[in-house]
């Protein structure tokens, strides 16, 4: 087996090293570490490979907690110190910038970072009935594969529902089609705790009866999702369709449903909130636009800071709930949301918002070109932008220094999914 020294981490927590003329991407292996190695795909250029033995140990390295960890694919940098995670994350995001933005950072902002374990209120898990496995098996995927993880347990979920993957195998399995159970999604709430089965074919009424007395033992809600989004709802007659969260900071509490989209995190929300409030100093009197804003995450702080706040979001649902949000809390004289398709973003539908002071940005993976491109010399002053992607982060930070006139006063991570390699990063924009 060839042996190498490990010189960086990729993107994707990967060791990078070099070997006759070839990138190796090593699984398992961190900076520094001299580590034999198997190639599972050969290319030209490069290879991706497995460690199979670590012959010189890095000092970041740790014992991972879960012991499904290298089968389940839903970590994979358990082995890493939860500093050095964070770190390695610093330097993806400073490297996307140079690299693909052709900017610099004047400061990079301390990271943000909190619980490394039990952090994940949202997920989504898969069902597969397997007989070969002696029956149904309730998990994350395996690793580079589409098959269910064999787990019993999962460290980055909350105690309380990693101790309900063995039970939720018993209940599915006693149910009338075990087989067309395919997921369950998992909204944990500052209220309460709902699992949502995807049900392809209808329970029956001892289904229903055998799913209620399973929320009632474990203290659970139990939901059904017989078919879209739009069809999700509880079984239990007379529940509340929603669950809420809270930022105490600002004193608020959010609405959502258990499909909607909300942050998995919540401790590195409520901090990354914080920091987004720091930076954007939202001030009576100004209008601030906040786009792809969803339920209101960062709409209603801004608002309670004082300003008046535009929503501005692609779901006609997300929108509502937005509304219903700043209405609960008091705040709809100083927020407004609209529906618009932020990825179609143009200078007249820009302007069309009206004059903004600052701005907000929080798009999904495929980040905000459009907007970008969209905005003129009448475009905010400051904007704050929150990526879930520093490659198209990068990618519009270019457009903004480049071409309108943008400094990047400082950008930084918060390490939302701790032990994988995303990267979650916030950016400050000023011009004069």
């Amino acid at each position: 087996m060839p042996v190498v020294t490990i010189e960086s981490l990729d993107h994707e927590g990967r060791g990078v090293a070099h070997f006759e003329g070839k990138a190796i991407f090593v699984e398992g292996a961190l900076p520094r570490e001299r580590v034999e190695y198997s190639s599972y795909r050969k290319r030209p250029t490069f290879e991706q490979a497995t460690t199979t033995r670590i012959i010189k140990p890095s000092s970041q390295r740790t014992a991972p907690r879960c012991r499904f960890f290298g089968v389940c694919g839903g970590c994979s940098m358990q082995h890493m110190e939860l500093g050095a995670q964070v770190a390695a994350k610093q330097r993806v995001l400073e490297d996307a910038l140079a690299h693909i933005g052709r900017t610099k950072a004047e400061t990079l902002f301390p990271a943000i970072y909190g619980p490394g374990w039990g952090y994940r209120y949202r997920a989504r898990i898969g069902v597969r009935l397997v007989p070969k496995k002696g029956g149904v098996l309730v998990g994350f995927h395996e690793k580079k594969s589409s098959y269910i993880a064999d787990m019993t347990s999962c460290e980055i979920l909350p105690r309380h529902i990693s101790d309900l993957l063995l039970p939720l195998r018993e209940l599915v399995s006693g149910l009338s089609t075990p087989d067309r159970i395919p997921q369950v999604e998992i909204a944990v709430g500052d209220d309460r705790t709902v699992l949502v089965l995807r049900n392809l074919l209808p329970f029956t009424t001892q289904d229903e009866a055998r799913l209620l007395a399973f929320g009632e033992a474990h203290g659970v809600s139990m939901w059904q999702q017989p078919g879209g989004p739009d069809t999700v709802k509880p079984l239990k007659a007379g529940e509340s369709e929603f669950l809420q969260y809270t930022l105490p900071e600002f004193d608020l509490a959010l609405k959502f449903k258990p499909t909607d989209f909300t942050q998995v995190n919540v401790a590195i929300n409520r901090l990354l909130i914080r920091r987004s409030m720091q930076l954007l100093d939202p001030q009576p009197g100004e209008r601030i636009a906040d786009l792809f804003c969803g339920l209101g995450n960062f709409s209603l702080p801004i608002a309670r800071r004082g300003a008046h706040v535009v929503g501005v979001e692609g779901s006609a649902t997300l929108t509502r709930r937005a509304a219903e949000n700043a209405a609960a809390n008091g705040l709809s004289e100083r927020s407004e949301f609209h529906v618009a398709n932020l990825f179609e973003a143009t200078p007249e539908s820009f302007a069309a918002l009206g004059k903004l002071d600052k701005m907000l940005i929080d798009p999904p993976r495929e980040g905000a070109i459009a907007v970008c491109k969209a905005l003129d010399e009448n475009a905010p002053r400051r904007i704050v932008y929150v990526s879930c992607n520093p490659a198209t982060l990068a990618r519009d930070a270019e457009v903004l220094t480049q071409t309108k006139g943008y400094r990047l006063k400082g950008a930084g991570v918060a390490n939302m999914f701790p032990h994988t390699s995303h990267v979650e990063s916030i950016a400050l924009f000023e011009r004069d």
